[in-house]
């Protein structure tokens, strides 16, 4: 059965470079950031909410543990705690390309379910791109429900 285990400090490194990555890629798709940038603006963003990489208080990496004992992805939780109120919020679900679609993230986010909550959490939250319809699927399935919905415009930019 697929499980989840703490981030060995030897996966922390790549992890993180392969994130950043991905992160300034989803945003650059999704049409919120520039591709000129993203880089150092993804690098940035992981150094505000990672500043003590894996010790950062209230900050949980985790790997996904396949049953025949393979790392094949990532999970990255936060516990906050903010007017009473304790809360998980999913910073990143990655599985490794080759294998997705077997049922390794639907088991990691059941495992987190019960460490969320043992935590204190009453609630787990993410934002998942418009564009990654996958995911989204997986989610409801879970029953994750939509909370608000960002919009976005490109304008024109007229010659002058």
């Amino acid at each position: 059965m697929t499980t989840i285990r703490p981030m060995r400090s030897e996966s922390y490194t790549a992890y993180v470079e392969a994130a950043i990555v991905g992160y300034a890629r989803e945003n650059v798709d999704a049409g919120r950031w520039p591709a000129m940038g993203s880089l150092e603006r993804s690098r940035a963003d992981f150094e505000s909410l990672l500043p003590q990489g894996l010790a950062t208080p209230e900050n949980h990496l985790y790997e996904i543990i396949s049953p025949d004992d393979q790392v094949v992805g990532f999970l990255w939780v936060a516990i906050e705690r903010k007017h009473g109120a304790v809360s998980a919020y999913i910073y990143d679900l990655e599985v490794k390309p080759e294998f997705r679609r077997r049922g390794h993230a639907m088991r990691a986010l059941q495992s987190l379910e019960s460490i969320a909550a043992a935590a204190g959490a009453t609630s787990i939250g993410l934002n998942v791109f418009a564009q990654n319809a996958q995911a989204q699927a997986l989610y409801r399935r879970l029953g994750y429900v939509p909370t608000n919905v960002n919009m976005y415009k490109p304008l024109a930019r007229e010659n002058a």
